[in-house]
């Protein structure tokens, strides 16, 4: 791994730890950051990375634009510092949603968030789990798209539940694909739950397609649980369908606001997400189970520095 430096903004170093651990590198790389009194932010790289293959470990997750704010200064020391390629390494990517125009006068921030890391200086990015696969078409640099999926499977696989007497479950219409994937590597049946917008921020679960539900262990796949309004609200109507045991999975535990209060009241068995946050103590429910994704993350950091195949990780696995 000569030549390979990984660095850590403030927003998760104890992935960036398990990475380094994973890749057998000595420790991650030395930066100081802070913010100056008035609160802007403030770093300097400690290590030599002229020459250098760096990644910035960094997800944009809450708070949102300090963590995004801190990594574009990340890149830009980096590329003043004459290293030869930086990569970007965000395990979540914060803006996602707002990726497309779809009302009058709004913007696509996704867009916008992509150009400033791009125009920041970095020569790639790899990320997990994009809210919308297009998103990766946003930025004018190569991307590396991994999926959280295999690790979340294994995790359900290793519980033993029986295909005959399990349901995975959508909780929307966009989200069909991913449970499909998912149903191909651990049986069951397919359900889906009809999910209406009333707000930005709030939701209705009206009916349930596919099943059969009753008398089943269902697991609800998605890609984030934020205010966590969506995912429990899928979870009652499993619930009240039949179902003896409801669990949840997500790639990214953003649980913000109220998150833990609803998942608490919830009849939800248990919340299964990576690490791909560090999520606040006092978001941490009872109910909530992690898996690491920094054997995935590292994997896919040593292939770019190869320059080998990303896609050859998961084949036609996610």
């Amino acid at each position: 791994m000569r030549g390979l430096k990984v660095f850590s903004g403030r927003a998760n170093i104890k992935l960036t730890e398990a990475i380094c651990q994973y890749l057998k590198i000595p420790s991650v790389g030395k930066i100081s950051l802070g913010n100056f009194p008035d609160g802007e932010n403030f770093c300097k790289i400690l290590d030599d990375v002229r020459g250098r293959d760096v990644f910035l470990v960094q997800p944009t997750c809450p708070p949102v634009n300090e963590n995004l704010m801190e990594l574009l200064i990340m890149i830009d020391s980096c590329k003043r510092a004459s290293a030869t390629r930086i990569t970007a390494v965000l395990p979540y990517f914060g803006y996602a949603r707002q990726d497309r125009k779809d009302d009058g006068r709004v913007p696509i921030t996704a867009k916008l968030v992509a150009n400033l890391i791009t125009r920041a200086g970095a020569d790639r990015v790899l990320t997990m789990d994009l809210h919308a696969a297009q998103i990766q078409g946003f930025f004018d640099v190569p991307v590396d798209h991994l999926y959280a999926a295999p690790v979340l499977n294994k995790h359900f696989h290793d519980l033993g539940v029986e295909a005959d007497n399990l349901v995975i479950v959508s909780p929307d219409e966009g989200s069909t694909k991913r449970a499909l994937g998912h149903v191909r590597r651990l049986g069951g049946s397919l359900a889906i739950v009809d999910k209406r917008r009333t707000s930005p921020t709030d939701t209705t679960q009206a009916n349930i397609i596919g099943g059969p539900i009753e008398g089943r262990v269902a697991i609800i796949f998605d890609d984030m649980i934020s205010t966590a309004g969506s995912i429990c609200g899928a979870a009652q109507a499993v619930k009240d369908a039949g179902a003896i045991e409801v669990h949840v999975a997500a790639s990214h535990g953003v649980l913000c606001g109220h998150a833990r209060e609803k998942i608490d009241a919830a009849p939800i068995d248990s919340v299964v997400v990576t690490d791909s946050i560090n999520i606040a103590r006092e978001q941490r429910s009872e109910k909530l189970k992690f898996v690491t994704v920094a054997p995935l993350l590292a994997e896919a950091i040593r292939r770019i520095h190869h320059d080998q195949s990303i896609s050859q990780m998961f084949g036609d696995n996610h």
